[in-house]
């Protein structure tokens, strides 16, 4: 009687912790709520699971506990038992992949209008790329990357010259307006990941994944990355700056674009080589 019991306050226990609990996701700051909708759905299915299971134990432990002279009875199989459990949890495990493959396509599916934005992970930093008054990206190749070329673009691509490069700084996007989230790695798996917009991807070294998001207010949401990435992992951290539009004008008017970085650089080796000689 007292495991039974025992039992049931545990499933009670659980619930209670689940629905109070002061650990909970951080305030939303983008259009995914479907994902916040998509995991309560899969909470509630497998707390109710939970909760029926361990009634089940509690209700067996109490009606088959040992009494002097009773003997278990041995029932080898039982079909119709069976074809009750297989399409109860296949109609449970439908319950729960279904809206998750309904998300997944959302999260896949770019809008037309949305701003390519990259993010390049590196031990032990993001570096990030936007779009220059052309509205495109330049090409890059890992073969290319240099001391002063960290990102590996392509300098030959005209499309590239005005891209904006940020390196070490934080990444300013405008609020209200979609973005397109470019991810590529140039050394180990990395995973660009901020709560509040409930959207991460993995980072591969060798190709180029992407999910898209529209920020929906206005803050600084801190960058982590979600993938054991090495030794210094857990400071691999940046901010992200929602503004409002006229805001994030002007910050983007300040930036420099590639063919300045490179002309910069290009002025600092002339000026080594003349002071070398």
């Amino acid at each position: 009687m007292a495991v039974a019991l025992v039992l049931l306050l545990v499933a009670v226990a659980s619930v209670l912790f689940h629905i109070y609990s002061p650990w909970w996701w951080t305030p939303i700051a983008s259009n995914w709520r479907y994902i916040d909708d998509t995991i309560n759905l899969t909470f509630w299915i497998t707390g109710a699971v939970f909760c029926a299971v361990i009634a089940f134990m509690a209700y067996c432990v109490f009606r088959f506990h040992h009494k002097e002279g009773r003997r278990a009875a041995y029932n080898p199989e039982n079909k119709k038992l069976e074809w009750w459990l297989s399409i109860v949890t296949a109609v449970g495990v439908a319950a729960m992949l279904a809206p998750g493959l309904v998300v997944w396509h959302q999260f896949v599916t770019v809008p037309d209008d949305a701003t390519d934005v990259e993010v390049v992970g590196q031990q032990w930093m993001w570096s990030y790329r936007l779009p220059g008054k052309d509205g495109r990206l330049g090409t890059s190749d890992a073969r290319l990357i240099s001391p002063d070329n960290p990102l590996g673009l392509n300098p030959n691509d005209p499309n590239g010259q005005d891209d904006i490069v940020i390196q070490s700084d934080d990444l300013h996007l405008p609020v209200g307006k979609p973005v397109k989230v470019l991810l590529r790695s140039i050394d180990v798996l990395h995973d660009f990941y901020v709560p509040e917009f409930r959207a991460k991807m993995d980072m591969i070294p060798g190709s180029v994944t992407y999910y898209w998001f529209t920020p929906t207010r206005t803050g600084t949401f801190d960058v982590l990355c979600a993938e054991l990435c090495g030794t210094a992992h857990a400071q691999m951290r940046s901010k992200v700056v929602v503004q409002e539009a006229k805001e994030y004008h002007a910050w983007l008017e300040r930036q420099r674009t590639f063919a300045e970085l490179s002309g910069q650089h290009d002025v600092a080796k002339a000026a080594y080589k003349t002071g070398s000689e």
